[in-house]
């Protein structure tokens, strides 16, 4: 019975089920039964199964794929390639294989060179030129190659470190008893509020990766710079930046905190109108407009 039903598929017109052609549309065509599909989607040519491949593939020849209908692995096979042929296509799968990593080792020898360079640099800016040098040149190469590049990583950590939440946080907690401020500093003190927000509604300053990268890279700089303009009479290069980084963080956080409780301030005391009617509006538009008429003319 199953070797009737064979013949009976067998001797029906072929269909493809790629271009839908038939058996009649083209003699020479090849045709292929590679799966357990039968009916209309047991034949397919051989060209539409070979370009049906090379979409499913995209570009990898050697990954298998199987019949979308039911699941069978098509059996792929290879002409016979030269001993040439066959050792250029062993180094093309090993190189593909190995440049992902060989490419993640550039990326991170480039990183750690550029934050070796940085750290020198940072180095000799904060001690001075000559003796930021001089340090260098006697120090022991291996904890150069080792404690330079840490402090790139360090500035970022501190920059992460969000030391204004917790005086924020104790800001509103006893804003109260800070009444005596207020003529003084306008907003510092916690009038009545309309919506009290929980702490998770608090308007926060996100963690934004660009601007703490940035902002520590740049810390260095700006101490320095501030160390200049406010310590001149600091003879000590390394005293005087140290001295404007502080002076840096302390002038930034109070400002930041300061701008974050009016953001605060200004969330929590918003107001929803109640909805006019667009009719009622110019209604009231136009009483008033009359009203200010009849007033005009009794004067």
């Amino acid at each position: 019975m199953a070797a009737a039903e064979a013949a009976g598929e067998d001797a029906a017109e072929r269909h493809c089920w790629v271009c839908f052609a038939t058996e009649s549309d083209d003699r020479s065509a090849e045709w292929v039964c590679p799966c357990r599909c039968k009916g209309s989607t047991k034949w397919i040519h051989q060209a539409c199964l070979q370009r049906w491949l090379d979409e499913k593939q995209k570009g990898n020849s050697t990954g298998s794929v199987s019949c979308p209908q039911c699941g069978t692995e098509y059996h792929i096979i290879f002409p016979n390639l030269g001993p040439l042929v066959y050792f250029l296509q062993q180094v093309d799968r090993v190189l593909s294989k190995v440049s992902p990593f060989a490419a993640a080792g550039i990326v991170v020898g480039t990183l750690y060179w550029s934050a070796v360079t940085y750290g020198a640099v940072t180095v000799m800016q904060v001690v001075g030129h000559k003796k930021g040098l001089d340090i260098m040149e006697r120090a022991d190469p291996l904890f150069l190659l080792m404690g330079l590049p840490t402090i790139p990583v360090m500035l970022v950590l501190g920059k992460m470190i969000r030391w204004e939440d917790y005086v924020l946080r104790v800001w509103r907690k006893y804003s109260s008893k800070l009444q005596a401020l207020q003529t003084l500093v306008p907003g510092v003190s916690r009038p009545g509020l309309h919506v009290p927000l929980p702490e998770s509604r608090y308007p926060s300053d996100h963690l934004s990766i660009s601007r703490t990268l940035c902002g520590a890279l740049v810390f260095p700089s700006i101490a320095n710079l501030v160390g200049r303009v406010m310590f001149r009479r600091v003879n000590s290069s390394l005293q005087r930046t140290v001295l404007g980084g502080i002076a840096f963080v302390a002038i930034k956080g109070a400002l930041k905190v300061y701008f974050r409780q009016q953001q605060y301030l200004i969330q929590a005391n918003r107001r929803i109108l109640n909805f006019v009617e667009k009719e009622e509006t110019e209604k009231d538009s136009a009483q008033l407009e009359e009203d200010s008429g009849s007033e005009a003319g009794l004067s």
